[in-house]
């Protein structure tokens, strides 16, 4: 019998897992781990920091539909990744995170001033979908049987496995036979019942004015074409959540919640929703009055994953736990015999929806130094093929790149909408260009978010991954410093829009040349401060063929006034209705 490691065991596993790849920093605590990854068929991708494996793991697993995999090594590692176990569990993404811990005897339970050492199932465990750790070897394949069950059932998040270095490290004889996925978790999709879908087709065909408000649970379903044909057959609205940017092209058809009049319009006018993988959270305002209709006058269809969320937060009519795909594809074959036909209506809505953003496009005529903060996406999307994976990252700078870029192919759209993370964007570039490697990547990013991780453009150089980061640099916090201003002297923030630099509180940042700072480390960078400028720099980063960093001057005052400013605020204020 041959002798394998605990980690070698674990490769294995995963390998059968159909797993490619690994984010994570190397550590003697786990080398039966990692070193056993490439004869099992798995890439090493290294970042600077443990917390950017976690985001880097989330953005491949978004965009392939895949299982994201990251690790980190006890004590400092397990502590360091905490902040993106924390956000990509909330933005649910399926991740599983493998830590190495101190030896059996040392800790669970604690035996007390051990180094490096902490309670890191205990920490993790209220963060994320599930953590535990692994008692010996005897029981590893079990565990990380729980472990893949749990990554792959419900609603997606961060799965954890804590693995002592000892059972990780040790050597044992054996010849473990291995269960193929399917006989210890579910590989086959939810299905709804016939009857679910005969009565959604009717109630559907039946409303004057269906709408269909998808969440990321479309993006989790990979049901992109679905959700297109439905909303083709049916002639119907789709209204998608923050978080569900990018579910689908942008056709006339289709509303952005960077079309809040306009969604805010439809989900009253709706007389029937077809809710798809939302929870219909704060941003989709709990699904109360006055940004929906009254219950008691809209009926919907609830359609998720998770059954713990049907009706939790607006009254169903008809809910169903299922994958959405799954539904999709038979809601289509009830509906394709009686299309139905809305184009006046659509039409007078796509109208309204041109005239709200010919107002918003209007200030592009701002060819002024520093630069209007719109040119970033507006310029990007000209320039930028169709396929690029747009990450947007930041407080206002997050804003305004949603704002000025239209999506054209599904599923190229990553930020952390639920959490608004700070600098999950650098890493989460990165990620992407591993999941989409014929695709460029775009990382539209304030000053103050890319600080948090400038770390990880020498990752990029190091393995040969080439995302471009155009960096708004204003010098301060935006977001807060406006709420600042409008707290301190409201009067006076209305009048002048910005207050001095001693009216506000640590709200002014320091120049970080971040052009400079990416060509230290071996990227292409370039400063830019117009649009023309701006222009040529980002044609020559994409020429380029390398990872690149522009660093852009953009007008301070104009950048804190972005656009939707007062929806956004309003968000956060609790609806008076039902």
């Amino acid at each position: 019998m041959a002798e394998l490691s605990g980690g070698e065991l674990i490769c294995r596993m995963l390998k059968q897992e159909g797993v490619k790849v690994v984010f994570g920093i190397i550590d003697g605590t786990y080398f039966g781990f990692y070193a056993n990854l490439k004869k099992n068929g798995i890439k090493l991708i290294g970042p600077r920091h443990e917390t950017c494996a976690v985001h880097m793991a989330a953005a491949y697993a978004r965009l392939t539909g895949e299982l994201g995999v990251c690790m980190a090594s006890n004590g400092p590692g397990v502590a360091n990744v905490l902040p993106g176990v924390a956000v990509e569990n909330v933005e649910g993404n399926r991740v599983l995170l493998i830590t190495s811990a101190r030896r059996v005897g040392i800790m669970y339970p604690d035996r007390g001033n051990a180094y490096q050492c902490f309670d890191q199932t205990g920490v993790i465990r209220p963060m994320s979908k599930w953590s535990e750790h692994v008692p010996n070897f005897g029981r590893i394949q079990e565990m990380m049987r729980t472990a893949l069950r749990q990554c792959w059932e419900g609603r997606p998040g961060v799965v954890h496995l804590d693995v002592p270095e000892d059972i990780m490290n040790t050597k044992v004889k054996g010849n473990p036979g291995l269960l193929p996925p399917a006989r210890y978790r579910r590989t086959e999709p939810v299905f709804p019942s016939e009857d679910q879908v005969d009565r959604a087709a009717k109630m559907l065909t039946a409303a004057k004015l269906p709408l269909i408000h998808a969440g990321a649970g479309i993006i989790h379903a990979m049901a992109f074409d679905e959700l297109a044909k439905t909303s083709e057959l049916l002639d119907a609205p789709v209204s998608l959540s923050w978080c569900a940017r990018g579910a689908l092209a942008e056709t006339p058809r289709i509303f952005p919640m960077i079309d809040v009049t306009m969604n805010n319009k439809l989900r009253n006018d709706a007389d029937l929703v077809l809710t798809l993988g939302s929870r219909i959270g704060e941003t989709d305002w709990w699904g109360k009055q006055p940004y929906w209709r009254n219950p008691a006058d809209q009926k919907m269809i609830q359609v998720d994953i998770d059954s713990r969320w049907i009706g939790a937060n607006k009254p169903v009519d008809l809910g169903i736990v299922a994958d959405a795909k799954v539904f999709l594809r038979m809601l289509n074959e009830r509906l394709s015999k009686r299309k139905s036909s809305r184009k006046a209506l659509l039409d007078r809505y796509q109208q309204e929806r041109n005239a709200e953003r010919a107002k918003l496009f209007e200030k592009l005529n701002d060819n002024s130094s520093p630069m209007y903060p719109g040119h970033m996406g507006h310029i990007a999307r000209q320039i930028m093929p169709d396929d690029t994976v747009l990450v947007a990252d930041g407080g206002n700078t997050t804003i305004w790149a949603n704002f000025f870029w239209d999506v054209r192919s599904p599923n190229t759209v990553l930020s952390t909408f639920k959490m608004g993370m700070l600098g999950a964007g650098v890493s989460q570039a990165l990620g992407a260009c591993v999941a989409r490697p014929n695709s460029p990547v775009l990382c539209i990013i304030g000053d103050g978010a890319m600080g948090f991780h400038p770390q990880e453009i020498e990752t990029a150089v190091r393995n040969n991954l080439s995302p471009i980061y155009v960096v708004a640099c204003d010098k301060q916090w935006g977001m807060v410093k406006m709420t600042q201003q409008f707290t301190l002297k409201p009067l006076k923030t209305i009048i002048k829009k910005s207050l001095g630099p001693h009216e506000t509180i640590n709200a002014d940042l320091g120049e970080i040349r971040f052009d400079l700072l990416a060509q230290s480390m071996g990227a292409h960078g370039e400063r830019a401060s117009t649009p023309a400028e701006f222009r040529g720099a980002l044609e020559r980063a994409l020429k380029s063929g390398r990872c690149a960093v522009i660093h852009v001057d953009v007008n301070p005052v104009k950048h804190m006034w972005a656009p939707g400013l007062m929806h956004f605020k309003d968000m956060h204020k609790e609806p008076k209705g039902k």
